[in-house]
Parts: structure tokens; C-alpha cells; sequence
């Protein structure tokens, strides 16, 4: 995903369609002047829906589409004959799209399947005929209901990508490249900080044709919570991954208290992220030898499995891959 091709936040205003009115008509033929009601059912206004489609990886294609609306329902007939419904409209949303009320912020729906669909923005309801309201002491009503008015509203559509595995770490640690080496994904790699600016997807394929998804993150520091770098825009990204790759680079000062520092960011984002599973993972270690890396081992956090990587040397990569599978799919 080029950096500006990804949008996850668009607001949109939603107009459902009104009601078509209810007829109020009474039967006349030749022999038969005093024929009853007949007056059909209004139509419904149509409705605007959102529909989960696993293709879609940005809401890029709706940036530019401010307002959606739908058909208005038709009048009811003679003869009960109904009104045809408003055409709906159906906006195609990534998986793990939450719509929101853009005055309350309360959240309305969330898609989360291929092919899922939910009302946004329901229509009108169409109005009653008179027929429906004929009875033993009213056999020749005049009054139909009129149809019911659509609702106009600000949505907010905001997207969390859905991955199994969400990459954590500073800037410069490596993430990009893991990708890039896993996957058929191609981030941007370069050795500046905040090379990656926006969320990047790739499937890791594992043994036996089996596969997850591995999301890259952009790079986080300390402060991030409090708007530092690129603040909380994207750690809400992390909140729909099943489990957390923590990346830390080899040549860090101090391995340990980096990892602190990533954690205490994501828990003052969202303190249910410490609940999801956690491997740390030492990239670059092709910079040290067996020694070193001895050493190093035995100041590492004991609460997390770990495992030293290099991406360029491809050392240790099968191994993190069954890490993380072990881990997605313990009970």
C-alpha cells in the first residue's frame, strides 16, 4: 500500500430514502359501485448499507464521496398494488470497519466478514393503504398513512486492520525488512527513522500451504501516547491483531528497558493490548557472535519467548515463524 493510497478515516454524510405514501383508493367497477378500499402499501426508502469486502485494504475509494443517497420509496396503487422501494446504496468497506456517529462518536455497526452486510442508514418505512384500516364500523376509510422520512446523518468510517501478528518496535527496527523477507509485501526500507508511514499487510505462507497475516506498524517512541512522532494515529491498528511481534534492534543500549518503554506506550493507548500474546524478537543479529549473543540472552524480559532474527542473513526465520504460529494458536 503506497503511502498515499491508505486512508482510515473518512466521513460521510448518509441519506436514507423516505417512505413512499400509502393509497387511499376505493374499488369501482361496472355492477359494483360500492366496491371497497383498495389502496395499496407504500414502499420503503431505500437503505444505505455497508458491506465487508476482504479485497479492499483502504477507504480510499470513498475520500472523495462526502454524500451517499439513497432512493426515495414509491406510492402505493389501486388494485393493493404496493410502491416499489427506494434503491438502496451498498458501500463496500475493508474488513474491520467500524462506522461511528460523527456528532456522538458512539460507535453504529462494524464489519468484520467478507460479504457481511448491515444497515447503516435505514429508509423510511412505507405508509399503510387504506385498505388496512376497513372494518365492521368503518368499511369505507379515506385516511392512508403517509410514508415514514429517511434519516440524514455524519458517519464516521474508520478502519483497524485486521492481522493475526502486529509488528511493535522504535523506528529503524527492522520491521520493514521482516516483511519484505516473510512476505510478498513491499514496504519502503531506508536507514532514516519513520521510514514507514503508514500500516503495511502481508501473508507469511508457513508449512503445510497454511498462512497469517503479519501487519507493520510505523515506528513508535516514547511519548507516542502523548502525540509524540506519529502519536496514536496508527496504534489502533494494533488493537485488532491477535498477538504482538515486538522488534528491537541488537545494537540497542539496553534491550530490556526498550521493551519496557513499548509496553508502557501501548498501555497508555489501551490497556487491554497487555492481554494479547507477546514474542520479542532481536533483529540485526547478524552483527554479533555466538558470545555476544549469550550475553545479551540473559538480560532479556523472562515473561515473553525470544529469539534473535536476521532478516539479510535469514537466520532464525522459520524458527520465529513456528513462534508465532505456536503462539496464535495456543489455548
Amino acid at each position: 500500500m503506497a503511502s498515499n493510497n491508505f486512508i482510515d478515516y473518512v466521513k460521510v454524510c448518509c441519506r436514507s430514502g423516505k417512505g413512499g405514501a400509502g393509497s387511499s383508493h376505493f374499488f369501482r367497477a361496472k355492477g359494483l359501485p360500492n366496491g371497497g378500499p383498495d389502496g395499496g402499501d407504500g414502499g420503503r426508502g431505500g437503505h444505505v448499507i455497508l458491506e465487508g469486502n476482504s479485497q479492499l485494504w483502504t477507504l480510499l475509494h470513498l475520500q472523495y464521496q462526502k454524500h451517499v443517497i439513497a432512493g426515495h420509496g414509491q406510492g402505493g396503487a389501486e388494485s393493493l398494488r404496493s410502491g416499489a422501494q427506494g434503491e438502496d446504496v451498498i458501500l463496500q468497506v475493508p474488513l474491520g470497519t467500524i462506522a461511528r456517529d460523527a456528532d456522538t462518536g458512539e460507535k453504529k455497526v462494524e464489519i468484520t466478514e467478507h460479504g457481511q452486510r448491515i444497515i447503516l442508514t435505514p429508509g423510511g418505512r412505507g405508509g399503510l393503504g387504506n385498505d388496512h384500516f376497513k372494518s365492521a364500523t368503518n368499511q369505507a376509510p379515506t385516511y392512508a398513512q403517509p410514508g415514514e422520512p429517511g434519516i440524514e446523518e455524519w458517519v464516521v468510517l474508520e478502519l483497524k486492520l485486521l492481522a493475526d501478528v502486529g509488528l511493535v518496535g522504535f523506528p529503524n527496527a527492522g520491521k520493514s525488512t521482516l516483511l519484505s523477507v516473510v512476505s510478498a509485501a513491499q514496504p519502503k526500507i531506508a536507514d532514516y527513522a519513520f521510514t514507514t508511514l503508514v500500516p503495511n499487510l502481508g501473508v507469511v505462507a508457513y508449512r503445510d500451504y497454511q498462512s497469517f497475516v503479519m501487519a507493520d506498524i510505523p515506528g513508535i517512541i516514547e511519548g507516542a501516547a502523548e502525540g509524540r512522532g506519529l502519536g496514536t494515529r496508527f496504534l489502533k491498528h494494533i488493537e485488532r491483531n491477535s498477538m504482538l511481534l515486538f522488534m528491537i534492534s541488537v545494537d540497542s543500549n539496553d534491550i530490556a528497558a526498550e521493551y519496557q518503554v513499548l509496553l508502557n506506550e501501548l498501555t497508555q493507548f489501551n490497556p487491554e493490548l497487555l492481554e494479547k500474546r507477546r514474542v520479542l524478537a532481536i533483529t540485526k543479529a547478524d552483527l554479533i557472535d555466538d558470545e555476544l549473543e549469550d550475553e545479551i540472552r540473559a538480560t532479556l524480559p523472562t515473561e515473553l519467548p525470544s529469539v534473535f532474527i536476521s532478516s539479510l542473513a535469514n537466520k532464525n526465520i522459520q524458527r520465529l515463524k513456528d513462534m508465532i504460529w505456536q503462539e496464535l494458536h495456543a489455548k
